[in-house]
């Protein structure tokens, strides 16, 4: 009787060892700069606050287009630096990565592509590159990988990006591009998640902070931006209100942190409306 009590034991010890370690939510972003404001900061603690462990990395080339990444890809080119962030919230950085060794260096839960942001609203810039993307991803992961679509913002009313007048140097027109190339990406790509910080960085936009999302015209506000862009990732990726969430990064104030969760919530619920705030 003692030796099977013992057995059991040991069973049960392995099987919840299997769970917790079942329990940490690995995300892998191939990306570029807005890719590093939207999870290199505050996804991991938002998920920490929560009591969800995660492994969250980001593929990052400056500025780079769906065209470039399967470029990259192509030719296997050591072209990007990635930024691993550990289950204790330690960040790793190895320069000169492949997209494939990074694809192999985790069981990846989630795997997000997006266009550069310059051609975010033009959805010819899209094709055939996306679609060969999502291709390789799904034949270098796990069946059970998610496919994630980033849906990046406008730049700033203000904002000197060159790549700005291709929308008439208007924020609206650019945004509603955005969402004309989204829709068109869940047609003929069918992610198996959107993440529409476009439109919560938007929705952000009509509460008191304003057009004031921008730290640059077109990168993301170090705090409240980047706080924004994270929450929308949250409550896409974890399919839970971000709303509550005690996390508040140094430097905001708790009524930028309910702006920026309320946005986000509101996108994920709505991801083609502006919701005032």
């Amino acid at each position: 009787m003692n030796k099977r009590i013992f057995f059991l034991f040991i069973v049960t010890a392995f099987v919840l060892m299997g769970a917790n370690a079942a329990k940490v939510v690995k995300i892998l972003a191939i990306g570029n700069s807005f890719s590093e404001d939207a999870i290199e900061q505050n996804l991991h603690e938002l998920a920490d606050a929560d009591g969800v462990k995660t492994i969250i990395a980001n593929l990052y080339i400056p500025g780079c287009s769906l065209e470039h990444h399967m470029k990259c890809v192509n030719e296997d080119l050591k072209s990007y630096r990635y930024r691993k962030i550990g289950v204790d919230g330690k960040m790793q950085q190895i320069d000169k990565e492949q997209v494939s060794k990074a694809l192999a260096d985790e069981e990846w839960d989630y795997v997000s592509v997006q266009q550069a942001s310059h051609f975010s609203g033009v959805y010819d810039t899209y094709q055939p590159y996306l679609k060969e993307l999502v291709a390789y991803v799904k034949t270098h992961t796990s069946p059970k990988t998610k496919i994630v679509f980033h849906q990046t913002w406008a730049y700033s009313n203000d904002s000197k990006h060159d790549g700005f007048v291709k929308y008439g140097n208007n924020q609206l027109i650019m945004y509603n591009c955005i969402l004309d190339a989204t829709r068109k990406v869940i047609h003929d790509c069918h992610p198996d998640i959107l993440v529409p910080a476009g439109t919560a960085i938007q929705n952000a936009r009509t509460s008191y902070i304003g057009d004031r999302m921008n730290r640059d015209g077109y990168h993301l506000n170090l705090t409240y931006g980047r706080y924004t862009a994270a929450c929308t990732w949250y409550q896409a990726i974890f399919k839970k209100s971000v709303v509550g969430n005690k996390y508040l990064p140094m430097g905001m104030t708790e009524a930028e942190r309910t702006v920026a969760q309320k946005s986000a919530r509101a996108a994920v619920k709505h991801p083609f409306v502006i919701t005032k705030i």
